[in-house]
């Protein structure tokens, strides 16, 4: 483990010039002090937890003090908002500090955001509140731990900054890592505005650095393209299969290496809703919880429509046909794990369509349904769980269909089927009345309930004694929350 102030340095973006950022430095926060940190994030560092104790860290990550080494920068895109082109946003409340290279060779971006007004700050102050920066370091550190490829969260620090929102608030930071933060909308930027010699160059720099083994392919760039759209369609399967709803899908928020990424108005589902719209923002629901899987095809169609100065569009079009047997083989796998099946059959699809039905017709909560599947013999599961649906006999057929389905698999034990499904349904998720409660006791200065909140989402899948309130159907007024894009 390495302190703070000796991190291994290496920012290739920034040695891409001018054209592709702008070199901003951060605009410190007032009396700056630490809300919560994550071990498991200081770790991809090499840092030890007990870093984020030292008074240099909250200085650090709230734009105080810089490393000899760190070149942050601005980074210039563009993207698709709402389906509407927008030339030119960038980083407007964050900067790329730098890049830090781990013992295991591992590149990470340190992304501050709330760092201050940038030359793309579109009139704003640049500045994070706290609420929107804890919301994402809740979910940035919960869905990997559900196997669902994500941007990570190594701290959050608020001060007595203020800042105006609906109403006047506190400012905060929170430092984001990923691999890359080069979205879609990059490619787009130098697409739209013609300057291809840099789209080319921007391609050269991800494949270089993300995807070297596309580099042999015939063409690197149709190549890393594909895995483009392997990875989203993926990853998109996982939010379908464990019903989280991003909320805002512009191809500015979407990652080129197929992270969850930039967390604002997101949601799990309590009751199962397909129709959910999470951002209050969205009045038409074009990123409802059921529009995600299109979306997903949208946006790609945006990115390889700006890849088409390096490649056919036929051969663009020939991977992005690839996007929905790949989400589809994908999510099929994740559902038939959540509800016990070892082996696959082609009517398996229809088996998970009429539960949800079910569900939707009876507002059944999503997880906690899975998870007591799993904790008794599946005849008594099913006895037990039949008297949360409206349509009994409906739920009824359909529990004969999942037995019978069960039965054509190798059998098992109750304690052996217990462990595997247990093992892919968690008790615990991030509902957003918990991450409600967590940010207004830290408004007040309580970090406490942040902390416990995401130690409890740090073992999703395991019974943890005296937390079972994290485990409860949420009260009326949970789940009628109005999230919005204001951060």
């Amino acid at each position: 483990m390495k302190p703070l102030d000796e991190l291994t340095f290496d920012n290739r973006f920034a040695r891409l010039g001018d054209a592709f950022s702008t070199e901003v430095l951060p605009d410190p926060l007032e009396a700056p002090r630490l809300v919560v940190a994550s071990e498991a994030a200081l770790a991809l560092l090499d840092l030890a937890p007990a870093e984020a104790n030292t008074p240099l860290f909250a200085e650090v990550f709230s734009g105080h003090k810089l490393w000899d080494h760190a070149e942050p920068r601005a980074m210039v895109y563009a993207g698709h908002q709402f389906g509407g082109y927008t030339p030119r946003l960038g980083d407007g409340r964050g900067l790329l500090l730098a890049e830090v290279v781990n013992s295991a060779g591992e590149h990470w971006d340190l992304h501050l955001k709330g760092a201050g007004q940038t030359p793309y700050s579109r009139m704003g102050d640049g500045r994070a509140v706290l609420r929107s920066s804890v919301r994402e370091f809740l979910a940035s550190e919960a869905l990997p731990l559900l196997g669902i490829p994500s941007s990570r969260a190594l701290c959050v620090v608020a001060s007595d900054t203020p800042v105006w929102r609906e109403q006047q608030e506190r400012a905060a930071t929170l430092l984001r890592l990923a691999p890359s933060h080069v979205r879609f909308g990059h490619f787009e930027y130098f697409y739209y505005t013609r300057q291809h010699d840099e789209l080319k160059q921007l391609a050269d720099h991800v494949l270089a650095a993300h995807y070297p083994a596309c580099r042999e392919a015939p063409n690197p760039y149709l190549a890393m393209f594909s895995e483009v759209v392997e990875r989203t369609a993926e990853m998109i399967a996982g939010w379908q299969a464990y019903g989280f709803n991003h909320g805002v899908m512009n191809t500015d928020n979407m990652s080129i290496l197929g992270l969850t990424f930039d967390f604002g108005p997101y949601a799990f589902l309590d009751d199962f809703d397909a129709r959910f719209i999470c951002n209050h923002s969205d009045d038409r629901g074009r990123y409802s919880f059921s529009n995600q899987v299109p979306i997903g095809h949208w946006n790609l169609s945006a990115l390889g429509q700006a890849l088409v100065p390096l490649v056919e569009v036929e051969a663009l079009q020939g991977a992005l046909a690839l996007y929905l047997p790949i989400y589809q083989a994908k999510y099929q796998d994740l559902m038939r794990r959540r509800l016990g099946l070892t082996t696959a059959e082609e009517a398996d699809q229809a088996l998970f369509e009429r539960l949800l039905q079910l569900m939707q017709n009876s507002a059944v909560d999503y997880t906690l349904f899975f998870r007591r599947l799993g904790d008794t013999p599946l005849e008594q599961a099913l006895e037990v769980l039949r008297d949360d649906f409206i349509d009994r006999d409906g739920f009824d057929a359909w529990g004969d269909a999942l037995l019978a389905r069960v039965l054509r698999q190798p059998q098992e034990t109750q304690a052996e089927r217990q462990a595997r499904m247990h093992g892919v349904n968690p008790l615990y998720v991030l509902r957003n009345y918990l991450a409600q409660q967590a940010i207004e006791a830290a408004e007040q200065g309580d970090y406490s309930v942040v902390r416990q909140l995401h130690a409890v989402l740090a073992k999703p899948f395991e019974a943890q004694p005296g937390m079972e309130r994290f485990a409860q159907r949420p009260p009326d007024w949970g789940k009628h929350l109005e999230i919005s894009c204001s951060s």
